[in-house]
């Protein structure tokens, strides 16, 4: 029986993942820790947006209640912002 990953990716990472189009990583220290709110859930939609303008699909990295996620949804961001 095949184990699941104990990282979860989001659905357009994977997608871009296997067909090899450039997936950016983006960690969230800045967001959680180092910018003052509402700035920095401002800068991390400013950098996802940045690296979609430039062909690339924005892998925000972060931990979510406990679970190793690739590619955070907006709704995420805000929970670490």
């Amino acid at each position: 029986m095949p184990q699941s990953s104990p990282i979860r990716l989001r659905p357009d990472v994977a997608h871009a993942l296997a067909s090899g189009q450039p997936v950016v990583a983006l960690e969230t220290t800045l967001i959680a820790h180092g910018l003052p709110r509402p700035e920095n859930l401002a800068f991390a939609r400013e950098l996802e947006a940045i690296v979609r303008e430039n062909g690339g699909v924005p892998a925000t990295v972060g931990m979510i209640d406990g679970e190793p996620v690739v590619g955070v949804t907006d709704a995420e961001l805000e929970r670490i912002a």
